[in-house]
């Protein structure tokens, strides 16, 4: 069986092509600036790039290139498109209708319901599904929302303080997000330990960020409430904050209540924070120069980190497994070293040597540690061909 898993952007489609009898990764490519006169694509198999301009006027359009250069009888790694079980889609956010499913119009309405906390994903996945649906009816659509890992987290960690019905009608809880790459760390922590009763915290740091707490593979906690603007600071959103800030900051700025969402979704975060960037390369670089404001940016985000790693050891009554991943966790030495900074006399030491000299999955915990510290880099697209092919094998 064979899954194209796709990652949908309003202008983007990006995939990766999976032989599940071995999940062998046949290819990876994608189309960049759909809609746009040239739209530029490009193929990897094997050691292979190709890149090349096109007319991609829409993403059903974008799908068709990448079939093409599959399926290319010089070059492609497919005979047919046939060969091709289902697309596999990386959603955000399905409210009620989350977890892993077929695209149907019951499950775009339901991503247009909670459309409005998830303005950057949900619209261009919902036009971009529909596309597909209508234009390629031969090929099934799955989505697997990034919601369904943390639908085992207990109500009393799922549920605001707020009017119960809330929940229930409105959809207001705690949903959380990033569940495939969370997903993943479990999985592959558990084998490389050796071990399937363990207490992970998983720390996915990145552009967008949260940490997860894990017992016995499943989701406990998270630190994303109900939309990807809440938890740690982001790139340039706000992360936690409190809402009765709105109407100070809309009475004192004269400022629409759609334009002070727009600043704490676009202009805010480590962004907001630095006044120059949001990216943690940056700032780290600016940080090291002297730049008070990038220092503050980098504090207030491993500070918001350890804030959810106390929380969730406590929630787990200890950790075997701290494990980083996305492009931050994997590939900052700093902040993992913030992170780590002073937990001994919790068990958690780092060793420095080991960290400084870390470039890929591998094992950074002291002697003397009583947690393991590990970076796990992550495979999202990997756990949603996984899913794809079990709701098909199921059907």
């Amino acid at each position: 069986m064979k899954v194209l898993v796709a990652n949908l952007g309003s202008t983007s489609f990006k995939y990766r092509l999976f032989d599940m009898s071995d999940e062998r990764q046949l290819a990876r490519g994608g189309v960049e600036r759909i809609g746009a006169d040239e739209s530029q694509a490009f193929v990897e198999i094997g050691t292979q790039r190709q890149e090349q301009t096109v007319v991609a006027p829409d993403h059903a359009a974008a799908v068709e290139q990448c079939f093409a250069q599959l399926t290319d009888p010089e070059t492609g790694c497919l005979a047919s498109t046939d060969e091709v079980a289902a697309i596999g889609l990386k959603a955000v956010h399905g409210g009620r209708a989350g977890g892993v499913t077929y695209v149907s119009e019951e499950v775009l309405a339901a991503m247009e319901e909670i459309s409005q906390v998830a303005p950057a994903h949900n619209p261009p996945y919902v036009a971009a599904m529909r596309q597909l649906r209508e234009q390629l009816p031969q090929v099934p659509l799955v989505a697997a929302f990034e919601t369904g890992f943390h639908q085992t987290i207990p109500a009393r960690l799922q549920h605001y303080a707020v009017p119960l019905d809330w929940a229930d009608s409105l959809g207001v809880r705690r949903w959380g997000f990033h569940g495939a790459s969370h997903r993943y760390v479990a999985e592959r922590t558990a084998e490389l330990l050796g071990s399937e009763g363990l207490r992970i915290i998983s720390c996915h740091l990145g552009g967008s960020s949260s940490v997860c707490a894990i017992r016995d593979g499943q989701s406990v906690a998270t630190s994303m409430g109900m939309s990807p603007q809440s938890g740690l600071p982001q790139n340039n959103r706000v992360g936690d904050f409190d809402p009765f800030a709105l109407p100070v900051v809309m009475e004192r700025t004269g400022k629409t209540l759609d334009a002070v969402l727009e600043m704490l979704a676009e202009e805010s975060g480590l962004l907001g924070l630095s006044g120059t960037s949001g990216d943690i390369r940056d700032l780290t670089a600016a940080a090291a120069s002297g730049d008070e404001r990038a220092k503050l940016a980098l504090d207030v985000y491993t500070s918001s980190v350890r804030h959810y790693l106390g929380a969730f050891l406590v929630e787990l009554g200890g950790v075997d497994v701290l494990a980083f991943t996305g492009g931050v966790g994997e590939n900052s030495v700093t902040i993992r070293q913030a992170v780590c900074d002073r937990l001994d006399e919790l068990g958690i030491v780092l060793d420095k040597t080991k960290n400084d000299t870390a470039c890929t999955e591998s094992a950074l915990h002291a002697d003397e540690s009583k947690t393991q510290i590990w970076i796990v880099p992550t495979n999202e697209e990997l756990i949603v061909a996984r899913q794809t092919k079990q709701l098909l094998e199921q059907s």
